[in-house]
């Protein structure tokens, strides 16, 4: 061996052995990195599923299980009828149908403006056509929603529910069971905390994951258990427990938004007004928006949301001056508590990496936001505007906003909407929970 090379080998090895030496003294030295580095045991994660099951959804070429995690362990349930084929078909048809409704919407409002710019006949019969085209095209998706959920149900939540024991409604007066979706695959685009038959609500044995528990959503076990643990803020943090309000009602090639005066004036409300920062319009851009997320432990978002399917890092909120991208939130760390999106196709993932959630609502919850409320698609505003509405309502106490309960607030606020609109689910459906 040349002298050379004998030294680069022997400068290897010392970098090695120094490397060893510095991720030994974290381990020992630093509180809670105990396992740095180190695959985590399962023990250290099961504390995860201290508040309700974590079901952990595996759909492959070969099997599909249920991984049901609790705090005595780790038990897993096959789910014959579920197939990967099946499941691939079903979430592509799910995406082309939102993105045609979308379309129909879009074309909508184009028509509307142009009759009311130039009211010729034409333009009336344009605008006539277009409405009923979006007619039709929430009516597919109404019916695609309904066999969805009842798919749903069939291959992967009743199984699930029966195996976890939760076979009915929660008696009046009791507090609901939560629990918890870690999907995969083309699951991870698909509504779980909405599957059965809404038909039977009113059954003592609804067929519904709706009426028998409290959903949330989690990327990981890990993810979950690190939003679980309590955290003390400091003195400097204490100072950020206040909520920023991000409204941009109109954005390039985008319909304007026609809720924001109500969600602005229902938050105003509820926060005292030294809690409350607001950031609208033209003083919305995105230079501004980081800047105030540092400043904020709540964060509420009015807004259009995008997603790139193909590079689902480079979705995100659309602000007054450009995008502000899940590639942007995840370079960052929050200590926040509440991140809420009011926003079109916030939870919607890439189609081609089905097994990597890489959605803006995930990435706020990785960068620190502990809970994330959010739209799984392009969402009615005047819907978005009632469940936020209703659960702010719920979380403010004497002028602060407090993040005990978001999840079971939340889903009584689905319920209620779904109430108000049994045979809508597009209305209903797209609000979901990631955190503890």
């Amino acid at each position: 061996m040349k002298p050379d090379s004998s030294r680069q080998v022997s400068r290897r090895m010392e970098l090695a052995r120094e490397w060893d030496r510095l991720v030994d003294q974290v381990r020992e030295t630093v509180p809670g990195f105990q396992d740095f580095m180190r695959r985590p045991s399962l023990d250290s994660l099961l504390p995860a599923a201290a508040a309700g099951s974590v079901v952990m959804l595996n759909v492959s070429p070969w099997r599909s299980d249920a991984l049901i995690v609790t705090t005595a362990g780790v038990r897993n349930l096959r789910l014959p009828r579920l197939t990967l084929d099946e499941a691939t078909a079903r979430a592509n048809h799910y995406l082309e149908t939102l993105h045609e409704a979308e379309r129909k919407g879009q074309e909508y409002l184009d028509a509307l403006d142009e009759a009311h710019a130039r009211p010729t006949a034409a333009a009336i019969r344009a605008q006539s056509h277009a409405a009923h085209d979006l007619m039709h095209a929430e009516r597919r998706t109404d019916q695609m929603l309904q066999a969805m959920q009842e798919w749903l149900w069939e291959t992967v939540a009743a199984p699930v529910l029966e195996e976890i024991g939760l076979v009915g409604k929660p008696p009046a007066g009791t507090e609901w069971p939560r629990l918890w979706w870690c999907p995969t695959g083309p699951l991870t685009l698909l509504p779980l905390h909405t599957a059965g038959y809404h038909g039977t609500a009113e059954s003592p044995l609804p067929l519904t994951v709706l009426d028998r528990a409290v959903s949330s959503y989690t990327p990981t076990l890990r993810a979950l258990l690190q939003a679980r643990t309590e955290h003390r803020p400091s003195a400097a943090e204490a100072a950020t427990d206040r909520l920023l309000v991000v409204a941009v009602e109109e954005a390039t090639g985008q319909p304007r938004l026609h809720s924001v005066d109500r969600e602005l004036q229902a938050l105003s409300q509820l926060v005292t007004p030294g809690r409350l920062t607001v950031l609208r319009g033209t003083d919305a851009d995105r230079r501004s928006v980081c800047e105030e997320l540092e400043r904020h432990q709540w964060v509420h978002f009015i807004c259009h949301g995008d997603q790139n399917l193909a590079q689902p890092s480079e979705g995100g909120l659309l602000m007054s001056d450009a995008t502000l991208t899940v590639r942007d939130i995840s370079a960052r760390h929050f200590r926040g508590e509440f991140a809420g999106l009011s926003a079109c196709k916030t939870a919607v993932g890439g189609k081609e990496l089905l097994d990597e959630t890489i959605t803006l609502a995930t990435a706020l919850h990785y960068s620190g936001y502990r809970h994330v409320v959010a739209a799984l698609w392009s969402v009615d505003d005047e819907a978005a505007a009632d469940v936020f509405t209703f659960l702010y309502g719920e979380l403010a106490v004497d002028g602060t906003l407090r993040a005990q309960g978001v999840a079971p607030a939340l889903h009584r606020a689905v319920r209620d909407l779904r109430a108000a609109h049994p045979h809508e689910p597009r209305l209903w459906t797209p609000f979901a929970h990631i955190g503890p």
